[in-house]
């Protein structure tokens, strides 16, 4: 593709000499799992969320499953949450033995309907995992104040979204405990897997950092059930380069999704927008137009990738049909999903490949 989706290869350029270093530092340690370099990340990104504990895993999916097990969630208990979001939201909770209950999208931001949640609480309610979008915070007001309510584990999945800020305060550290994913393209992304639990709670990180090794207090005696679910030092190594990175990163992608929300205008129905209060990363720009498979191919053809970011809704995935919703359940996100089309999104796209892709865009969207 001439202008891909995201250019990993663009970001690492561009810090190749401190990543390079990283490595070297790591081999010529003789530590590859947990370790002082997984360590120096916890306490690095720790900082960065404003929080007092980082617990560093092997994947935003299992940060999540061991947030909610930190917490008590399991068999029997309910956790509501999102139909509009990445699989891996869904499937954390049902690897805890818990049932999603799901709410639909709020048409602004994109990001869970808080008026909905109160209606979906029921005595097995225990948790509530809400979806900061595209990197766009969910209202987190709202939902602490069901939370509080309701007496809730408050649990944010910031996957999409480190650095973005809700009131003034980063999310992850906003609810009981927040979950991140270091997917290669994420905001902050690793030359692999990674993931990360942030919490104010002391007792929550503890707990957190047994399960993802194996329960073990010491060596070889194993207070808990857990799970092999350790960073390794290479990642940790490398994630410590680009956090000093991230946010130079987010304006600039910033910077970009503003020159396309100008040049697209009169063009598209919709482009998400932050909730008042709330900063967004654009971890995607997304946007909601009619025609959304001719027009990506249309785009693909003059050598332009795209994504979508999500052609189902959770609720309509054969792999979470049994629990038991129906189409027509979620309107806004079912209508979202048939509409919705990623345009290409990195901090290194040069102004001229924003206009391209402005430009071809409107010409194949005046085709009707």
């Amino acid at each position: 593709m001439k202008i891909p989706l995201v250019d990993l290869e663009a970001q690492n350029a561009s810090i190749r000499e401190p990543l390079e270093s990283a490595a070297i530092r790591v081999i010529r340690s003789g530590s590859y799992g947990l370790g002082p370099e997984v360590e120096g990340f916890e306490d690095a990104f720790a900082h960065y969320c404003e929080a007092p504990y980082a617990v560093a895993v092997n994947s935003g999916t299992s940060a999540l499953q061991l947030a909610l097990l930190a917490c008590g969630v399991g068999p029997g208990d309910e956790v509501i949450t999102v139909a509009f979001t990445f699989v891996a939201t869904v499937a954390a909770i049902r690897f805890t033995g818990a049932r999603p209950v799901l709410i639909d999208i709020e048409p602004r931001a994109w990001t869970i309907d808080a008026s909905a949640v109160r209606a979906a609480v029921t005595p097995r309610t225990k948790a509530i995992v809400p979806v900061h979008l595209h990197g766009r915070p969910a209202d987190m007001t709202a939902l602490t104040a069901l939370a509080e309510e309701y007496d809730l584990w408050l649990v944010e999945d910031g996957s999409q979204a480190h650095g973005a800020r809700h009131g003034g305060r980063r999310v992850g550290g906003i609810g009981d405990v927040g979950a991140f994913s270091f997917y290669p393209a994420k905001p902050l992304g690793a030359l692999g897997e990674g993931g990360a639990i942030i919490t104010q709670d002391p007792e929550i990180a503890q707990r957190a950092r047994l399960l993802r090794n194996w329960g073990q207090t010491r060596k070889g005696e194993h207070d808990l059930a857990g799970f092999n679910m350790r960073m390794d030092a290479l990642q940790a190594a490398m994630l410590r380069v680009k956090l000093n990175h991230v946010d130079l990163w987010s304006e600039a992608r910033e910077r970009h999704a503003c020159r396309y929300a100008r040049g697209l205008a009169d063009s598209i129905a919709y482009h998400p927008l932050a909730l008042a209060g709330c900063s967004d990363v654009h971890h995607v720009f997304a946007i909601e137009i009619a025609n959304r498979d001719r027009v990506r191919a249309d785009l693909a053809r003059a050598g332009i990738e795209t994504g979508i970011h999500y052609p189902r809704p959770v609720h309509l995935e054969p792999a979470h049909a049994n629990l038991g919703y129906s189409r027509g359940d979620f309107p806004v996100a079912e209508r979202i999903s048939e509409r919705t089309l990623s345009l290409p999104l990195f901090a290194e796209m040069s102004e001229g490949q924003v206009d391209e892709v402005c430009d071809v865009a409107r010409a194949a969207m005046r085709k009707g």
